[in-house]
């Protein structure tokens, strides 16, 4: 009866495929304005959906069949559960290969959810889809910059190697040189990102969808909105979208160095991104001044260099503090890749002799801005979260959209670290430890509370699952840099998310009196920031003396 009932739910699936294969692929030939594309299309849709549709179908039926009849909690049922997930962790992983495109961007935002989808998943991915990513051929590269700008590489540039140095999801980087010698990164755009962008979208909605439908508790449908807010937008129900821009992507690095400039001016030296070739950029063609660095996770370079990984953790959290609660324009993909770090410019060191950091962003395509009232509210839920402060912690999640009910899981996702811990007045209780006994612990919570952590990432707001995004990428890059985080990054943090909230209300209050109350407040800050950077000296003295 078992097995019966599943292979109904596989027939399910294959019912909900061919509904959308059979829905539209003439009438899409038939009205497209480029035929070509259009065929190309009905051709490539109807064999990455029925991929989605096995897969789905093939890990659904795993996790029932094998797992039926097994008693909860038993040493059996872990260890078939285990493998179970390790079997559906590979078939994900071969799908979003198979596909490309938004499908490793899906993979990669997987590999960054630990408080989620099982430890297996997470390794699964994290391990394969930073730098094993498809690559385009110079054949179809040698095609984007035909239409883009009108001739070959070969004639564009002195020198173009036509082997990329990296490839990511929706494009690929070759080292080129212009005809008047400078070393430049060309990123190119992935020929079928445009044309099937909408429509994997639309696959990927369907599967989710129908999962839900077959099996209630298993409800990622949030992960659509998330797909929609960082993707092309479809222009018209069939081919026609609005592309990648590599344009926006420029734009966007200029402004946010600019913000550097004009609002963090005392670590704006310590931030870069490179140099815009705008005469050989286009939506579909990015030339950049080639980095040289280490990349953020790459521990053995960084110190070859003469830099310390503490030091290049604390510069990546000081950073991306100010995006998120002084700016409020934040780079929302900053994983390992995306992060180079090389010796400052300017040649100064620490106190110890070090070369200080700088901190160079690459791939600014996805930014998010936040509203003031928005960029306030997660100022002064940080704020909170650093000085144990469970009223304050209540308060501004609710106003962020939690709600009164899960207001607490959501600032243990945040944090990674269970109530007790978040509301614990120790200096260090924010801490990630990195070791398999706490990562264990978490796996244990998200298994045991998947309901409602799938409802609360439902109701949250689009601009705050991509803060999640952010912190999960900001964690992982923590946890190569120190096994785990520290408390000078969670001091500055707190620093930094307490004087944004101290100058906003500055903004708002109008009369003496109130003024003179944020007055007092600053003043209060600067003692409490006072406190802990002694409670730090001390944590620091204490573990020198006990060894």
């Amino acid at each position: 009866m078992a097995t019966r009932s599943l292979w109904r739910t596989r027939g399910k699936l294959a019912v909900a495929a061919t509904a959308l294969l059979t829905g539209g692929a003439t009438a899409t030939v038939a009205t497209s304005e480029d035929p070509a594309t259009a065929l190309k299309l009905c051709t490539a849709v109807p064999v990455r959906l029925y991929r989605n549709t096995v897969t789905a179908a093939s890990i659904a039926f795993d996790y029932e069949y094998s797992l039926w009849g097994l008693s909860e909690g038993s040493v059996e049922k872990a260890k078939v559960k285990h493998e179970v997930h390790l079997r559906s962790a590979r078939k994900l992983q071969e799908l979003c290969f198979k596909n490309g495109g938004i499908y490793i961007k899906l993979g990669q935002h997987l590999g960054q959810l630990e408080y989620l989808v099982p430890e297996e998943y997470v390794q699964t991915m994290r391990e394969s889809m930073l730098n094993k990513c498809p690559v385009s051929s110079y054949d179809q590269v040698c095609e984007v910059f035909k239409k883009e700008l009108g001739e070959t590489p070969d004639k564009i540039f002195e020198e173009f190697d036509p082997v990329p140095i990296a490839s990511a999801s929706l494009a690929q980087v070759h080292v080129a040189r212009t005809l008047d010698g400078q070393k430049v990164a060309v990123k190119v755009q992935h020929t079928h990102m445009t044309d099937t962008a909408t429509a994997d979208r639309a696959t990927v909605e369907v599967i989710v969808n129908t999962l839900h439908g077959v099996f209630p508790s298993f409800d990622y449908r949030w992960l659509i909105d998330e797909i929609r807010e960082s993707l092309p937008k479809a222009t018209t129900a069939i081919v026609a979208i609005q592309e990648l821009d590599f344009l926006v992507e420029a734009k966007n690095s200029e402004k946010c160095l600019e913000n550097f400039r004009k609002l963090s001016p005392h670590i704006a030296e310590y931030v870069y991104a490179p140099k815009v070739h705008w005469n050989l950029s286009t939506s579909k063609l990015l030339t950049m001044e080639f980095m040289d660095g280490a990349h953020v996770n790459d521990m053995k370079t960084i110190q070859k260099l003469g830099i310390q990984p503490n030091e290049v953790a604390t510069l990546v959290s000081r950073v991306f503090a100010e995006m998120m609660f002084r700016h409020g324009f934040v780079h929302c993909d900053p994983h390992a890749a995306n992060l180079i770090v090389r010796p400052l410019p300017s040649g100064k060191r620490t106190i110890l002799g070090k070369r200080k950091p700088q901190l160079v962003l690459l791939d600014h395509g996805l930014y998010k801005e936040l509203d003031f009232t928005t960029r306030f509210n997660y100022a002064a839920l940080w704020k909170a979260l650093i000085f144990s402060d469970a009223n304050a912690i209540k308060e501004n999640s609710v106003k962020l959209g939690a709600g009164e009910d899960l207001y607490a899981l959501f600032a243990a996702i945040l944090t990674m670290k269970p109530w007790n811990r978040i509301i614990d007045p120790s200096v260090d209780h924010l801490v990630i430890k990195g070791d398999d006994s706490e990562r264990a612990e978490r796996q244990m919570y998200a298994s045991q509370l998947f309901p409602q952590i799938s409802e609360l990432l439902r109701r949250l707001p689009r601009v705050i699952l991509l803060m999640l995004k952010t912190n999960d990428c900001l964690r992982s890059v923590n946890s190569c840099l120190l096994q785990g985080s520290s408390v000078e990054t969670f001091f500055i943090i707190g620093k930094v998310s307490s004087e944004a909230v101290v100058e906003a209300k500055k903004l708002q209050r109008k009369s003496f009196l109130s003024r003179l109350d944020v007055l007092l407040e600053e003043i209060l800050l600067e003692v409490r920031l006072l406190g802990m950077q002694i409670a730090l000296w001390l944590l620091h003295l204490r573990r020198a003396l006990t060894g």
